[in-house]
């Protein structure tokens, strides 16, 4: 899943915003390299990032999706968390809707994704309850019992309330959310036990590139965690992840290819 940031302050630093240059040199890249779907964001996740209102979003994504759909029939994800946003860019196009509060910011939403019957990636999050340390948000997280099993019980609960609303399970994603109200270490631990979460029974999303644990491992700046990056998506390749969302998505396209080889043993002898 390549990451097309419609935004002046993503986290990564490589949001087009509103230039539209920008945004056709970016999206010809990103379709160059090959990737599976495209995730159309509109707002920054990253932690202390400004809240966009409705209008705002709407006026990043919608062009964007509009020159997506002018150069590809790849499927298109649109990364909301607003049923208003997400309705317009089904409208747009967009073929699934990864919402990052896992259905819980818009009371709306559910209605949204039941009606359209589309993908849904569910992410899970505990950022309401962030408890910051005199560090900064690099090492925010908040206290876990049992970590995997605290997060897997909390999926299924999202799960389970998005199937009451008449969402279909098999169209839901999970997303374990990395980054995600977790400490460094607790992202560490994460992906070292991500292969304990295959009883979930539902495709597995996996969000690491570039992520601050990555740099605090690396003591590296966004633009230097590629080969973090790369290591961390091989691994949760390894672990059970069926999808990688990536901002390098040639490179990452190439490592999972090699992964994905060994890992379902489909290498060519």
């Amino acid at each position: 899943m390549g990451i097309l940031n419609a935004t002046p302050d993503s986290f990564s630093g490589d949001g087009v915003g509103f230039n539209a240059d920008v945004l056709v040199r970016r999206l010809d890249q990103i379709l160059a390299e090959g990737p599976d779907i495209l995730d159309v964001g509109g707002e920054s996740t990253r932690p202390g990032g400004p809240a966009v209102e409705v209008e705002e979003e709407l006026r990043r994504v919608l062009p964007v999706l509009s020159a997506v759909r002018a150069r590809s029939t790849l499927p298109v994800s649109i990364d909301t968390r607003r049923a208003e946003v997400a309705r317009a860019a089904l409208a747009h196009g967009a073929d699934l809707i990864n919402d990052v509060s896992g259905l819980a910011f818009d009371p709306a939403m559910l209605g949204v994704v039941a009606q359209a019957g589309v993908p849904v990636v569910l992410t899970h999050s505990r950022r309401g309850e962030v408890v910051h340390t005199p560090r900064g948000t690099h090492d925010a997280g908040v206290a876990y019992g049992d970590l995997v099993a605290e997060i897997a019980a909390e999926v299924g609960g999202l799960v389970a309330r998005a199937v009451a609303q008449g969402v279909a399970r098999d169209r839901i994603i999970w997303d374990p959310g990395f980054g995600f109200g977790k400490s460094p270490s607790q992202n560490i631990e994460l992906l070292r036990r991500l292969a304990e979460f295959r009883p979930v029974g539902l495709p597995m999303l996996v969000g690491l590139s570039r992520k601050s644990f990555i740099g605090r491992i690396l003591a590296a700046p966004v633009t230097e965690r590629l080969e973090g990056s790369l290591a961390a998506a091989v691994l949760a390749v390894a672990k059970g992840a069926d999808i990688v969302r990536a901002h390098d998505v040639g490179a990452t396209r190439r490592a999972l290819a090699v992964a994905d080889a060994i890992v379902r043993a489909r290498a060519d002898d």
